[in-house]
């Protein structure tokens, strides 16, 4: 198959260094029009990728991000927002990046080019075939992320992968890719623009439809968030409000007493039956 790096071709711009700040944001814009509707195409692919997900994780399996760079973080943003936004346990999924927790702020030389370092780091956690491990790279040839795909295959697990070129080789590799074409990025090979707000929409899909599908959403609600701060916190007072008809402090007392929306809507409809 052929495999060409869009990713990595020059801009649709030139001599940007000479554009207006005004030229600059509005032409970033335009690029950035363009992502969605690349995500649209790959739809298809996402949803295959999520029907694999739900059962899995139905059965008590988890799910693995692994990337490096831009890509590792975003998985990595991804995972950690899952706890307090659906209150599942923060081992549920999991964000890997090449170089370990210290690349999320600083970039460690050379970390993505280890072919063997992702299994070593899947298997910290115990990585079987009850779980499912996504590999992102914008580029679709990151060794790291390559080699702890292919290690899950020859284990039995189920393997997705989030790449911003066809026919790639980590798309070859995952056995559930998702193939977001996003095309040149304004600033030549810089993923970290549109191929990055790509990986981005996908995450949210990926982690939202699965929570969703789990149960960690009534209504339109985030039932299970976590009572983190004051704006959660009166978040799920106005939700108790209007879902049990009830005043601002008798929810506020019930929801601090229950520590969440759901149990604080189960005990007050036990109580008032």
């Amino acid at each position: 198959m052929n495999f060409t790096k869009t990713t990595e071709q020059d801009s649709n711009y030139n001599h940007l260094e000479k554009m207006s700040v005004l030229e600059l944001v509005t032409n970033m814009n335009s690029e950035d029009k363009t992502v969605p509707i690349a995500v649209e195409k790959a739809i298809p692919q996402i949803e295959k990728l999520i029907h694999q997900i739900i059962p899995k994780m139905q059965a008590g399996g988890r799910l693995f991000y692994i990337g490096a760079g831009t890509s590792g973080r975003l998985g990595v943003v991804d995972a950690s927002e899952c706890p307090p936004t659906f209150g599942v346990p923060h081992n549920l999924v999991v964000g890997l990046i090449a170089g370990g927790d210290a690349a999320i702020r600083k970039a460690v030389e050379n970390a993505e080019d280890d072919s063997n370092q992702a299994w070593l780091d899947l298997q910290k956690h115990s990585i079987s075939e009850n779980d499912v491990v996504i590999g992102i790279a914008a580029s679709g040839t990151t060794p790291y992320v390559i080699g702890g795909l292919k290690a899950c295959n020859e284990n039995n697990i189920i393997t997705g992968c989030i790449t911003c070129n066809q026919t790639s080789p980590l798309a070859l590799t995952a056995k559930f890719p998702i193939e977001v074409v996003v095309g040149p990025e304004f600033i030549t090979g810089s993923s970290r623009m549109k191929a990055g707000t790509a990986q981005k929409l996908v995450l949210n899909m990926i982690s939202s439809a699965v929570m969703i599908q789990l149960g960690k959403v009534e209504g339109n609600k985030m039932v299970d968030m976590q009572l983190s701060n004051k704006k959660l916190i009166e978040r799920g007072t106005q939700m108790l409000m209007k879902e049990l008809n009830i005043s601002h402090p008798t929810a506020k007392k019930l929801l601090l007493a229950h520590g969440s929306v759901r149990k604080a809507t189960l005990y007050y409809n036990n109580e008032n039956k």
